[in-house]
């Protein structure tokens, strides 16, 4: 799975994967110990899934692009806690990788010599409040221009999906300098690109101002929304996911017992629904 140009774009399909009994205790036996209790611990296990994928994505890329033995790859977290690779060859550094998951996928994000950051929203209606009760709350977010950006681009499906891009854009570049939560979003404002969204299509005018100066060495890509991804992302299955895997601890069957119980649990939640 090389890449070329020392870039990584990859996709991974983890809301229709269904894994077997065999795939997620393999999974389990390829990611670090700390990494396969946190994973445990999640309630639901969409939340696991995708928390599973990314870590595969993760080692894949470290293993495919820096030829390190997946078993060699020590991953750890930032203070922020950001996941980051412990790495003492001078030669393998200079790489900037970020996840992000959401709705049905998770995906990384990789490149040498440059920042990067990536963030997945889905379009989704507020499921408490209306949508202009749901801006109301986010007023402070964003800039009076995005807001104008934001609520003029026609219905109110079309104001959510211009809301998430614009968010998805803000979070992707605080995730590429790696400032955290505490960064004041409407230090940033971005101006979209004129161009129609289109399925598959990627675009590349979105300009960005920092502190109300124009930002020329930072490149967007919107929108990551339009899945199945854009041709700039490689959408790997289960089989690529692990091709270079190999295991790092032994099988665990207990790990298999607590994911499908909490797999079962959404079902069982309904069921209660329907009978009452």
């Amino acid at each position: 799975m090389t890449e070329e140009m020392s870039s990584y774009r990859w996709a991974f399909r983890c809301g229709s994967w269904t894994p077997t009994r065999s795939e997620w205790l393999f999974a389990a036996r390829c990611i670090q110990r700390e990494e396969k209790e946190r994973i445990g611990q999640f309630v639901f296990a969409k939340d696991a899934k995708s928390a599973m994928a990314g870590r595969l994505l993760l080692r894949s890329f470290v293993c495919d692009s820096m030829r390190i033995p997946w078993s060699d790859i020590k991953l750890e977290r930032s203070p922020r806690g950001k996941p980051c690779l412990k790495v003492c060859d001078d030669s393998r550094r200079g790489w900037s990788f970020n996840l992000s998951h959401q709705g049905d996928y998770t995906v990384l994000a990789a490149q040498q010599g440059v920042q990067v950051g990536v963030d997945i929203m889905k379009t989704v209606m507020p499921g408490s409040s209306s949508v202009p009760e749901f801006f109301r709350i986010m007023t402070r977010q964003f800039t009076a221009h995005e807001w104008s950006s934001i609520q003029s681009a026609g219905s109110e499906r079309q104001q959510l999906a211009a809301f998430y891009r614009h968010w998805a854009l803000k979070e992707s570049f605080i995730k590429a300098i790696g400032t955290g939560l505490g960064f004041n979003l409407q230090r940033v404002e971005f101006h979209l690109s004129p161009e129609l969204l289109t399925p598959g299509h990627v675009l590349r005018q979105t300009k960005m101002y920092l502190d109300e100066e124009p930002e020329e060495n930072w490149i967007f890509e919107p929108p990551l929304q339009s899945f199945p991804p854009p041709a700039t992302f490689k959408l790997l299955s289960f089989s690529e996911l692990i091709a270079s895997a190999s295991p790092l601890t032994d099988e665990d069957p207990a790990y298999w017992e607590n994911f499908k119980t909490r797999a079962e649990a959404p079902q069982r939640q309904s069921d209660a629904h329907r009978q009452a």
